[in-house]
Order: structure tokens, then C-alpha cells, then sequence
């Protein structure tokens, strides 16, 4: 099962940093999902003026052959999808909530992995012909993983931080899941 360091390693340091993503490396995640929004900086709510994101290009530079990249697009418009993927390899991966950002995604770039999020008014089948869909943790079910598999997706969930659930995903066949803390995942998840 894949570990995703949700927004970096953020049950350690604040979210969305260069030391939150340097210390899921350190912690053995397998990715760093970051929140990306139209200017390129890093942060999940809207950047506010004033204030210093890292912004894409420096969370590839500390991450680029050490960890793969989850990059959520945060409300794409215009260029920028694909000012995003001029930064990114086809090993890294798109997430997002609109389907037009994961269609442009895939039109841009076929290779690059892609995830839906469903739920809140977006069907697991829209997510169909991209690598997977992203289930809210609470509100994943066995039927909406099943129906998942049955076209072709794998499933990521967002965002577990109980060993205990982490264990029950993986016995589901869950692919892989975001969590606030790398370090317990990898002890729960035994490796």
C-alpha cells in the first residue's frame, strides 16, 4: 500500500513546507501530496497576499529522485494545468476535483497518472479512464471501492491517521492511502 504524506509530514510540522515534506522523505513515504493553486504556490487555502508559499517549482527541487509528487490542483484555470506539468515527470500524479483538469492532464500528458476524488456530487465513474479515485476516508464504502475496481481504478483514500482503519483499507485492497503522519502509517502498515 502506498503511503501519501498528506500535505507533508503535517501531524509533525506545519503543512505545505519544505521541512513537512523533507520529513516525510526522512519518514519513508512513498509520496507528498501538496495543494497547488493558480500562481504555482503551495498551500491548501488561498494564497493570501503578503505572505511566502513555497511555490512548485522548490518542492520538486527538494524532492525531485527522492520521493514522488500527488499534486492537487487547487480551482485550475486558464494555463495552469499546463504550467504545472512542465514541472512535473510522468511518474508524479495529478489529483484534483474538476474533471476538466484531469481530462486536460491526460490529454497533455497520456502517461501521467491521474485521481478523482468523488463524493461530494462527483460519481466514481467520472473517474473512469484515469489511474484512480480518491475516497474521503469518511465516506468510503466496500461498494464504492468495489465499483472502483470494477472500472479499472485503483483507490486512494484521504485522510487516515488510525492504524487501526489504515489496516482494514489495505485488507480491502486499497491502494493507497494519505495520512497527516508517514511514520505511523509505516509502522501500522508493517514496513
Amino acid at each position: 500500500m502506498l503511503v501519501i504524506a498528506h500535505r507533508g509530514a503535517s501531524a509533525e510540522l506545519p503543512e505545505n513546507t519544505l521541512p513537512a515534506f523533507e520529513r516525510a522523505i526522512e519518514r519513508g513515504a512513498d509520496f507528498v501530496e501538496l495543494d497547488v493553486w493558480n500562481r504555482l504556490e503551495v498551500t491548501h487555502d488561498p494564497p493570501r497576499r503578503g505572505r511566502h508559499y513555497p511555490t512548485l517549482a522548490e518542492v520538486v527541487e527538494l524532492c525531485r529522485g527522492r520521493i514522488g509528487l500527488m499534486v492537487e490542483l487547487k480551482r485550475p484555470r486558464g494555463d495552469t494545468v499546463e504550467r504545472v506539468l512542465r514541472l512535473l515527470d510522468d511518474e508524479d500524479v495529478i489529483v484534483c476535483f474538476q474533471r476538466r483538469a484531469i481530462e486536460e492532464t491526460r490529454r497533455l500528458r497520456p502517461r501521467m497518472r491521474t485521481v478523482q476524488h468523488v463524493g461530494f456530487g462527483v460519481s466514481i465513474r467520472r473517474a473512469a479512464g484515469g489511474w484512480a479515485a480518491g475516497f474521503q476516508n469518511e465516506r468510503v464504502t466496500r461498494r464504492g471501492l468495489q465499483t472502483a475496481m470494477r472500472l479499472g481504478l485503483e483507490a486512494t483514500v484521504y485522510t487516515v491517521n488510525d492504524p487501526a482503519r489504515m489496516r482494514e483499507l489495505r485488507d480491502l485492497g486499497v491502494t493507497g492511502i494519505f495520512t497527516d503522519d508517514p511514520r505511523l502509517a509505516r509502522r501500522a502498515l508493517g514496513g
